[in-house]
């Protein structure tokens, strides 16, 4: 395992500098993990928590850590002190891995010391934005597909590490499997895959490839047909390679379709096979393709029955990056209470929730998402009475709730530096993400105007942060 202690902003050693310095450093404080509101961005996938966990628990520096540091010339001994026997002695919450999150609630809370709570908060954001952006972005092509999608990012991903967590988090928003073998063995995740062009092109015809690819893999022959004409040569050939296989007794896989009017030579393509008595054969598409893309072409009545998708979703393009912050909500003074603590901003969207906070999702009779809660974690819901929510900044705009169930999303990942939940296998956090996903009405997930998901704060928490803001405003 890698040691990723390093994994972070110089001015986070800086700053646990300082508070070696003034004496701050074993000032216990909360800090939230969350994403702000961003149009196109109406929910999030978390994920990434298994290797966030694994880099908590591997913290530590090494001696030639300290060596480097040193030579910075940049932190005085009461530092370097602290650095010799550290690990991470505090708390930390998180939504599970597939779970569906929304803007402002907090996917990681981290209680511990400001010494530690400052070092790990670039890696925890290296970490957690960028396997929740790719899951994201899986989820909602995976919202858009009749089939399976198998993701195919490997030489397109930011570089090795984003190939393979990437792959992992894509399968976690509704990836059926991965071209990535490294991937596959680390994660015990499905690998799949044909042949490229070159296989095609290294053969004197286009046949003979074909012939030779179906004799080595009898019971996984999958064709890629447009090396040189789709409809003219490449699914004639793959067909009669398709004859010869059932012929001897095999099933052929299908035909993979890599460019061109993919609605147009599917539909062809899917009608030609159905002729030659092949209407068994699975139809692959791959390319450029995101989720507006398997809209459209889902529109246009487009035969495919599996998509390869790769740049669009590996660099969930066209969004570059989740845009999730870490912010201090709390922090304990000298007589050890919690002071609530908010970052203020003439932008709302900027202004945090203050507090060690909690969030619920609100089921209805029915076991539906109706809405969000955020609350503090001090609130005492009684789930016996009726619960009114209201737009935190539209007040005016309240709902009433009589007949529900209370759905508490964060768990205790560490207790005082000791790991107390168990990561789930793969499978068993795909399984959770396909039920979460199922909580939700397909009228919130649609890729156009979908439906506005409420996340509302409670009393104790808009009262608080009404509180503190006018306490500013006066200052």
């Amino acid at each position: 395992m890698r040691n990723l202690t390093l994994l972070t902003d110089l001015y986070q050693f800086t700053m646990m500098n300082g508070y070696a310095e003034t004496g701050l450093a074993d000032t216990e404080a909360v800090f939230d993990l969350f994403f702000r509101q961003q149009p196109g961005l109406d929910f999030a996938v978390a994920a990434g928590l298994e290797q966030a966990v694994e880099y908590i628990e591997n913290l530590h520096f090494d001696p030639d850590d300290i060596a480097y540091l040193r030579s910075l010339n940049c932190f005085g001994e009461k530092f370097f002190d602290r650095l010799k026997d550290f690990r991470f002695t505090g708390d930390i919450y998180a939504m599970r891995e597939g779970e569906m999150v929304f803007p402002h609630e907090p996917l990681v809370t981290v209680r511990a010391p400001l010494f530690e709570a400052q070092l790990v908060e670039t890696a925890l954001l290296n970490i957690i934005n960028h396997q929740t952006l790719i899951a994201t972005k899986a989820m909602r092509m995976a919202n858009e597909t009749k089939g399976g999608i198998a993701e195919f990012g490997l030489r397109r991903a930011q570089g090795p590490d984003a190939g393979i967590y990437g792959a992992r988090a894509a399968i976690i928003g509704g990836c059926v499997s991965t071209s990535n073998v490294l991937a596959g063995k680390m994660f015990g995740v499905k690998v799949s895959g044909t042949h490229a062009h070159s296989w095609v092109m290294s053969f004197k015809s286009e046949l003979e490839a074909f012939r030779k690819y179906a004799e080595l893999y009898p019971d996984q022959c999958l064709l890629l047909v447009d090396t040189y004409d789709t409809l003219r040569s490449g699914v004639p050939n793959a067909i009669k390679v398709f004859d010869e296989l059932k012929a001897a007794g095999h099933k052929p896989l299908g035909i993979r379709l890599d460019s061109g009017d993919l609605a147009y030579l599917s539909k062809k393509a899917r009608a030609m096979l159905d002729a030659a008595g092949h209407s068994d054969a699975k139809i692959f598409a791959s390319g450029d393709i995101d989720e507006t893309i398997i809209a459209s072409l889902n529109a246009q009545g487009a035969k495919i029955d599996v998509w390869g998708i790769g740049t669009k979703l590996i660099t969930a393009s066209p969004r570059p990056a989740l845009g999730g912050v870490y912010k201090m909500a709390a922090i304990r003074d000298k007589d050890d209470n919690w002071v609530p603590k908010m970052k203020i901003s003439d932008t709302h969207e900027k202004i945090t929730n203050p507090g060690f906070k909690t969030t619920y999702r609100i089921l209805d009779a029915g076991g539906k998402a109706a809405a969000d809660l955020i609350a503090l974690d001090s609130e005492v819901i009684d789930e016996s009475k009726p619960l009114t929510i209201f737009h935190p900044v539209e007040t005016w705009k309240k709902k009433t709730f009589t007949d529900y169930t209370l759905k508490k999303l964060p768990v205790q990942i560490f207790k005082r530096g000791e790991a107390v939940y168990k990561l789930p296998a793969l499978s068993e956090i795909v399984e959770y993400a396909n039920a979460s996903k199922g909580e939700f009405w397909e009228e919130y997930k649609r890729l156009i105007n979908p439906h506005v998901y409420k996340v509302d704060l409670s009393d104790g928490l808009y009262d608080l942060k009404k509180k503190l803001m006018e306490e500013v405003s006066t200052n």
